[in-house]
């Protein structure tokens, strides 16, 4: 199966059946030195980051409204390796986005904070998938997405309206899967809320919130992967 997704299109999904593989990852099998050495530049850079436990795909494909694929626990200091080496033919990255819409129809993002991996980055609050996020060996979309939202931006997604089908939009290394959510509040009062919760947090993954209210208020840095997120949400009226 390997990687067999459009890429670069807005896709329907209806069915996620990514499981996680209990064998090691081939790339960190085969990369050892190489992790070890670059992990070594990496914290140099940036000490506060810690070697925990993320995962990456082996195989990713879709059909007929259905992703199915395969993922391996892996160290964070081999995704980094692999960050940098990408495209890997071997290995890619999936991760869920709960895409917050507020009242007054704008989207609410985040920056992130200038000690993590993608200081300055702009994009929907989201994770790299780990272990705790799969039930019996399948993904659990929704857990994640409630997870990474509460810890980053203190919501609920339990407070908000999720729409029922979810979205990937594929690159060369990278899936996002995406499901929409629909706040009872206004785009400044989502953010208001954000903002508080970040003032009290004692050690803050985000700089703060970012609204986005049309393709003419596009944030500096925003990821690669979230115009066109934008864009189809705001085709959409």
């Amino acid at each position: 199966m390997a990687f067999d997704i459009p890429r670069n299109q807005i896709l329907p999904v209806d069915v996620v059946d990514v499981r996680l593989d209990p064998e090691p990852h081939p790339f960190e099998r085969d990369n050892a030195e190489a992790i070890a050495a670059n992990w070594a530049a990496e914290k140099a850079l940036k000490p506060a980051m810690f070697d925990g436990t993320v995962v990456l795909l082996s195989e990713l494909a879709y059909a007929e409204n259905r992703l199915t694929g395969h993922c391996h626990a892996v160290r964070f200091s081999t995704f980094m390796l692999w960050r940098k080496l990408k495209p890997i033919s071997s290995a890619e990255h999936s991760f869920a986005h709960a895409m917050l819409i507020s009242s007054d129809n704008a989207l609410v993002a985040i920056r992130m904070g200038a000690h993590t991996v993608n200081a300055g980055k702009v994009y929907f609050a989201a994770g790299s998938f780990e272990p705790e996020d799969f039930r019996d060996g399948l993904v659990d979309l929704d857990y994640n997405m409630a997870r990474e939202v509460r810890e980053e931006t203190g919501l609920e997604l339990g407070e908000a309206r999720g729409e029922e089908r979810c979205y990937a939009l594929s690159g060369d290394t990278g899936t996002a899967i995406v499901r929409c959510y629909h706040l009872a509040e206004t785009a400044d009062e989502v953010a208001a809320r954000i903002e508080r919760f970040v003032a009290g947090d004692p050690d803050p993954e985000i700089e703060g919130p970012v609204i986005i209210r049309g393709m003419g208020d596009l944030p500096d840095n925003l990821m690669p992967h979230m115009r066109p997120l934008v864009e189809w949400h705001f085709s959409k009226g």
